[in-house]
């Protein structure tokens, strides 16, 4: 679910253009990790875009990256990826 705390994030992968997108804040899981003292969060998404169809996983994950840009650097420690095409639901 997207929520307040993640909003940050669906607003950057908005430029896939999702049919679906799925974002769990994993960072309490994590708690005490070197990641999390440095203020980067965990996150599980699933995001569904036509923008993915006939790529394979690599292309479709760094279609993601530069969508999200130096978030990764700063407010992303670890992400937990799903990347599919419409037609594979």
């Amino acid at each position: 679910m997207t929520g307040p705390s993640t909003q940050w994030l669906a607003e950057a992968l908005a430029v896939l253009e999702p049919e679906h997108l799925s974002i769990e804040d994993d960072s309490a899981a994590h708690a005490g990790h070197a990641g999390a003292r440095s203020g980067g969060g965990h996150y599980t998404v699933t995001v569904v875009s036509a923008r993915f169809s006939g790529l394979n996983r690599v292309a479709r994950h760094r279609l993601v990256y530069t969508a999200l840009g130096d978030l990764m650097k700063t407010r992303i420690h670890a992400l937990a990826l799903v990347a599919l095409a419409p037609d594979e639901l």
